[in-house]
């Protein structure tokens, strides 16, 4: 097997046994990260059985789709999202983890064609309050949740984050929680979400700890990566 072969199954097996260990036992899916990673890369994850891949930026994912059209990827956009790449992002991804305003799922939902299956959403929420990143305030949610759940072309599945890293392990608990306590709120006033998108390669086996649903790994599948300027 290839290195990221090995790789994969050995982060599958952590994140089933972490699953299993979590109190609420639930499925947990791998977002293979591959920003700044080359086609080949994903071709040999691909054919390692990894389907869904995150990219961060637009036009670097749609060079990759371009050479891929022969895989059947479930692509998912993550990274931070600008009013003049919706259309592009709209149009070519199934999933967007990276809405954090009305203004950018008004744009996505216009230029999703009514034709496809409606884009798969999550609302990136920040909890640490860091200015640098991007994200709706917990105090702010609900009413973004309910502006995108009337859309017809954007179906609202749950959250995602970005915690402040760190290497405290009570604190990174203590973050994923604060997520997971804004997903139930809005569970319990009714909205029907089914998505956690929560934790990395340095963290993953505590965000599932707190019901991540979706564990987004880059480099501990791919290894080290060279920054790529932004699209």
């Amino acid at each position: 097997m290839t290195t990221i072969s090995n790789r994969l199954q050995d982060i599958l097996a952590t994140i089933q046994s972490a699953a299993a260990s979590s109190p609420s036992h639930q499925q947990v899916q791998l977002l293979a990260v591959s920003k700044a990673q080359s086609a080949a890369a994903i071709r040999d994850a691909y054919a390692a059985g990894q389907i869904a891949f995150g990219e961060n930026y637009s036009q670097e994912a749609l060079e990759k789709q371009k050479q891929l059209t022969d895989l059947a990827i479930e692509w998912h956009f993550i990274g931070p999202i600008q009013s003049n790449k919706t259309q592009l992002i709209a149009q070519n991804f199934s999933w967007v983890h990276s809405v954090d305003r009305l203004k950018i799922a008004q744009r996505l939902n216009e230029a999703r064609s009514s034709i496809l299956r409606p884009l798969q959403v999550c609302i990136q929420v920040n909890v640490s309050n860091e200015e640098s990143k991007s994200g709706v305030l917990p105090d702010q949610l609900e009413a973004l949740a309910v502006a995108i759940n009337v859309l017809p072309n954007l179906k609202l599945r749950g959250l995602m984050a970005i915690p402040a890293p760190t290497t405290d392990q009570a604190q990174q608990i203590a973050q994923f929680k604060q997520v997971r306590e804004c997903y139930d709120a809005l569970i319990r006033k009714g909205f029907a979400l089914d998505t956690l998108s929560i934790g990395m390669s340095n963290d993953y086996q505590t965000a599932i700890t707190q019901g991540a649903t979706i564990v987004r790994i880059g480099s501990a599948l791919f290894g080290a990566r060279a920054p790529l300027k932004a699209a």
